[in-house]
């Protein structure tokens, strides 16, 4: 289907007011050249409603709006924990984590792992990260851009690809941090319209004419089953959402790993004027958080109860559920579809610009610099420049290799990350917060993370192997594990803290200046802060009271 021209004026306004405000955010004062700071950090010069604004931008993807659609229309609004439980962990980010990290000056999070834990252990997690971010999430952006793209469009999953990466190259390659991050705030507020929009339409074609609050009933009365945020444990997708785990396990760990220690998340608070103008920019974001399942989910399942009906093709959405955001903009009339479209691109660039700059300051900062330090600071933008480069021209090789065959690209992505991010927040959380934790007990509990994920998945998954998993088990007298990935997540994340708790004890206490020193940092946080969080979690309960 293509764009009516009306559309594509929409579009093509929103690519120029992007790049002119991009290019103006990045230009410098005369006789100043760019700096290191300036361009990984935006001068720390952030104000908080730029810091929120662009977390949002840089978390609500194709990722989250072509998947969590997707799982929407299979699962329902369960899903969504993905996103309500992501606000009270940027509350308790921003009151415990950030004024640590503010407090040591840090670029970037394996800056800070050397200073607790000394270069190896920065070493790895720097190569971890620039693979994780090359290999799984900018891939996975553009992958579920690129199908949206096709659905509406007809353009070719690659040349789709290649579009939305030159797009997000050219518009923040040369301001770095601050053309991300500022221009973040015309891209949040373009998806945000544009996603109520779709909603908007969706609902109201549920309710027949009755408007999008009738839709809504319709759909609770329709299908109660996609309205439970707990399911039972005879629900088919229980395995990657098993009910009260949701609350109590490893989503959790996921939601910490991804909020408190992930660089192209957190980089934009390091990058805030102040600890209270960040801690207010994550207050910002945790009450947009609250938004995002009505623009990303709810459509998703608007569009079962629309193929029910026979007003979309059934067959096709259940054969490929991450079709289904791109279908249903079908359905938006000439002119709406243009600003739905402008959403969609909006979403997937910032989150492909935002990547970039966090691969370019993780090997700049952590992996080059070290290598060179006597080169000048401008020569450090340069090489983050190539850097951002180099690693969307990877991702757009490894793309459909590795997500192409994927039934939900969503889960995958949770799978993935599940592997690793157990040991990621132990590291952190005794880095943080236990002066005894030392060097050898951060390497044996990362080791564990990955080791012990690897056993349980292979336990679950022993067809993996071929024959040769099933007949492993067998002479072994097991059977294959039924144990979700959020349950298995959150028993590797406690087996990560006793081995990193063991291992300190039984070695040498670390050496001196290598505990964080908490004596200066204060955990207050503002009345403005404290009533912003209290109100957010009140709604919350309210969400799972009403929905349990």
């Amino acid at each position: 289907m293509a764009l009516a021209t009306i559309d594509l004026v929409i579009v093509g306004l929103y690519a120029v007011l992007l790049f002119a405000a991009a290019n103006w955010v990045s230009r410098e004062k005369a006789g100043h050249e760019k700096d290191a700071e300036d361009y990984f950090l935006a001068g720390k010069a952030l104000p908080w409603w730029a810091v929120g604004a662009s977390l949002i931008a840089a978390n609500i993807s194709a990722e989250q709006i072509i998947g969590q659609s997707g799982q929407g229309y299979v699962v329902g609004l369960a899903i969504a924990a993905y996103e309500w439980q992501a606000a009270i962990v940027l509350l308790v980010v921003a009151k415990f984590f950030l004024p640590v990290f503010l407090a040591r000056g840090i670029y970037t999070m394996p800056q800070f792992l050397d200073q607790r834990f000394g270069g190896s252990v920065k070493t790895i997690m720097a190569t971890f990260w620039i693979a994780l971010y090359t290999a799984v999430n900018l891939t996975a952006v553009l992958w579920l851009g690129a199908l949206a793209i096709n659905a509406v469009t007809g353009v070719a999953v690659w040349p789709a690809m290649a579009g939305l990466a030159a797009f997000a190259v050219l518009y923040s390659i040369y301001g770095g941090l601050k053309a991300v991050a500022l221009t973040d705030v015309v891209q949040v507020i373009i998806l945000i319209a544009g996603g109520l929009v779709i909603t908007w339409i969706a609902l109201s074609l549920v309710g027949d004419g009755a408007g999008p609050a009738a839709g809504f009933s319709t759909l609770m009365a329709q299908i109660p089953g996609h309205f439970t945020m707990i399911l039972d444990a005879d629900h088919p997708n229980y395995s990657d959402l098993p009910g009260i785990w949701t609350l109590l396990g490893g989503l959790w760990v996921l939601h910490f790993s991804y909020w408190g220690f992930n660089q192209y998340i957190i980089q934009r608070a390091l990058g805030s004027k102040s600890l209270a103008e960040a801690q207010k920019g994550l207050a910002f974001a945790a009450g947009l958080k609250l938004l995002i399942p009505v623009i990303v989910v709810v459509p998703g399942i608007a569009a079962l109860y629309l193929a029910q009906n026979g007003m979309l093709d059934a067959d096709a959405l259940s054969a490929r559920p991450d079709s289904t955001y791109g279908v249903l903009m079908t359905l938006v009339p000439d002119g709406f579809r243009g600003l739905v479209f402008a959403a969609l691109i909006a979403a997937i660039v910032s989150s492909l610009a935002s990547m970039m700059n966090s691969i370019s300051t993780i090997f700049t900062m952590d992996v080059y610099r070290s290598m060179r330090p006597e080169k000048s600071e401008h020569h450090y933008v340069t090489v983050g420049r190539i850097t951002a480069l180099s690693a969307m021209v990877i991702a757009l090789i490894l793309a459909q290799p590795f997500l192409g065959g994927m039934e939900s690209a969503f889960q995958t992505i949770q799978e993935y990350t599940g592997f690793v991010a157990p040991g990621v927040v132990a590291v952190f959380l005794l880095g943080l917060f236990w002066k005894r934790a030392n060097t050898a007990g951060a390497f044996a509990l990362l080791i564990s993370s990955v080791g012990l994920s690897f056993v349980f998945w292979l336990l679950a998954n022993p067809a993996a192997l071929g024959g040769a998993g099933s007949g492993l088990l067998a002479a072994m007298g097991l059977e294959a594990l039924d144990l979700p990935f959020v349950v298995r997540i959150w028993i590797v994340f406690l087996a990560c803290l006793v081995t990193g708790v063991i291992v300190s004890l039984a070695t040498p206490k670390p050496g001196e200046g290598r505990p964080v020193d908490l004596s200066g940092v204060t955990f207050m946080t503002r009345p403005a802060f404290n009533i912003a969080g209290a109100v957010i979690i009140a709604i919350l309960i309210a969400i799972y009271a009403v929905f349990w």
